[in-house]
């Protein structure tokens, strides 16, 4: 079948090192594989979680307005790899695209070959492309227009296969096929590692704009030999881009074959989503510790301790405050430090950035990048620190207390500290001498193993801020141990901000009676798969009081 008679411009690839995705936040995410190589990719959109989905646009030529609607790419990218056409070309490297484009009234696709850092002139039959890369696509097949809505997307799925004797492209709705064959370009063979897809703008460096509140899940799925899942890496090779967020925590993936799936969704003005898309953590409110495993517990103890630890190289740390003299055994976040490689980097009070122990001042809208290769970006009260690996920490500074995220580069990854869990497992804590705790916890054995991660004045992080007293509760504190006419009072403020989940909404009940009103804002939109760790709660008090 011949081609379809539209143009298409090649899918660039991004010239920084390491590539970065801009899908809402400068970067992306790729399935790796886990052992061998890649023999076939398929992405797709996981059916129940297409949720919003009215209209996708983008820029159909040279990133010239208007926006098309319906304008985009699904893009199933390799890693780079060598390749003997570079010969002598230390830099050169080839890269591989499988590609669906669809223009608004039409869609083709096609396979996409790329030499970069080549140089000129390019080989035969290869066409210059960037600043000194080459490019060459294969024939392109047809199909109508394919719209990016509710109802369509989840039935659409594009499989790469580079290992046969052929190269192949797949596009398959409802069982209906358009596919690719071509002579092999570029051999990738052993060296296919790892699978980037998502949805991008159409044109060379363009953006697809989806419609507020849009939101699906994204299945990565690779076919390798073997079942493990594969591990998930925050970066990405595309030079298009999707203005959607990701949301942690992400899901567990699911189905028979191994594959990465992560949340996506186009938040409001305002709305902040997940600082990475593989691996998130957060320490908020009064305070509630949600782990990289999705176990959840509050822990109310005052002092310096240590939150993450990865390796020597990645740490985070939090200072936090007792609720004294009106909520004794509760305690928030007041300050954050994070060190990143020889970078110490830390929010005093929620007011105050510290770099490397200097006073440093950052605008809203502001970003600071320093020779270590840690950058810093403030908008409005939010500050995010992240490192060359892809780690990073998001500081929301409120009045009184911050709101804290850790996210992780790669997964799985071993975490220790107050957000890490031994082996991955939901189901247990471990203190700093590596003894385990399994959930839910007891009281006592809780601040033993936070006690364990407390932080001497001497060696934190924190010591640019403000000192604060140290100590533990001397009793569980929870929603239900609030006053009656408070706890209703507060609950109702949560479900009027459509908190609803019931592990959520007693955690923002909460928040909202210690902190006020505004607390219930980062319970809004969180997941509801997490593991709750904390022991069982007395009875809520009743009209006629506890």
């Amino acid at each position: 079948m011949a081609a379809i008679g539209i143009l298409l411009l090649p899918m660039a690839a991004r010239a920084d090192t390491p590539p970065m995705l801009m899908a809402g936040g400068d970067f992306g995410v790729i399935a790796r594989t886990p052992a061998g190589a890649v023999q076939q990719a398929t992405g797709s959109f996981d059916n129940g979680t297409v949720k919003n989905v009215t209209s996708v646009t983008s820029f159909v030529a040279a990133n010239t307005p208007p926006e098309t609607k319906d304008a985009y790419t699904l893009q199933l990218n390799t890693n780079e790899f060598g390749t003997p056409l570079c010969g002598d070309k230390p830099l050169c490297q080839g890269w591989m695209q499988f590609v669906f484009a669809n223009n608004g009234t039409g869609g083709e696709l096609s396979i996409r070959y790329w030499l970069r850092s080549y140089g000129a002139p390019c080989p035969a039959g290869w066409q210059p492309k960037l600043v000194d890369s080459c490019y060459k696509k294969s024939a392109g097949m047809p199909t109508p227009n394919m719209p990016l809505v509710t109802g369509s997307m989840p039935r659409y799925k594009l499989t790469g296969s580079a290992n046969g004797p052929h190269d192949a492209a797949v596009f398959t709705v409802d069982g209906s096929i358009v596919a690719v064959v071509t002579a092999r370009e570029l051999v990738i063979g052993s060296q296919w590692e790892d699978v980037e897809f998502n949805v991008y703008g159409y044109d060379d460096e363009s953006i697809a704009v989806f419609n507020t509140n849009a939101e699906f899940n994204t299945r990565t799925q690779l076919e390798y030999g073997g079942t493990a899942r594969p591990k998930c890496i925050s970066t990405g090779f595309s030079n298009e881009a999707n203005n959607l967020s990701f949301i942690a925590p992400p899901p567990l993936p699911t189905g028979t074959k191994p594959a990465l799936v992560f949340r996506q969704k186009k938040l409001p003005a305002g709305g902040l989503g997940a600082g990475r898309p593989c691996a998130s953590a957060v320490a908020i409110g009064d305070t509630h510790e949600v782990t990289f495993a999705g176990l959840a517990y509050d822990f109310q103890a005052s002092g310096d301790f240590v939150e993450a630890q990865v390796g020597s190289a990645f740490e985070v740390q939090t200072r936090k405050v007792s609720g004294a003299p009106s909520w004794p055994n509760t305690s928030v976040n007041r300050s954050v430090a994070t060190r990143m490689g020889t970078t110490q980097v830390a929010m005093c009070d929620g007011t105050r950035l510290m770099v490397d122990g200097r006073p440093t001042e950052l605008a809203s809208g502001g970003s600071l990048s320093l020779p270590t290769g840690v950058d810093i970006k403030r908008a409005a009260n939010v500050y995010t620190v992240t490192d060359k690996d892809g780690n990073g920490i998001h500081v929301t500074a409120n009045a009184g207390y911050t709101d804290l995220e850790v996210s992780l580069g790669t997964w799985p990854t071993r975490v220790r500290g107050l957000l890490g869990n031994p082996d991955d497992s939901p189901t247990l804590l471990e203190a700093k001498d590596g003894t385990r705790f399994r959930t839910p916890i007891a009281f006592g054995d809780l601040y033993t193993f936070g006690n364990s991660w407390r932080v001497a004045s001497t060696a934190s992080l924190l010591r640019p801020c403000a000192a604060v007293s140290t100590g533990n509760p001397t009793a569980p504190f929870f929603a239900s141990n609030l006053d009656y006419s408070v706890r209703i009072q507060s609950e109702n403020v949560c479900r009027q901000a459509g908190v609803l989940k019931p592990l959520w909404l007693e955690a923002c009940t909460l928040d909202v009676a210690v902190l006020g009103p505004r607390a219930a804002a980062v319970h809004v939109d969180r997941q509801p798969d997490v593991i709750d760790g904390n022991p069982p709660r007395r009875p809520p008090c009743s009209p006629a009081g506890c």
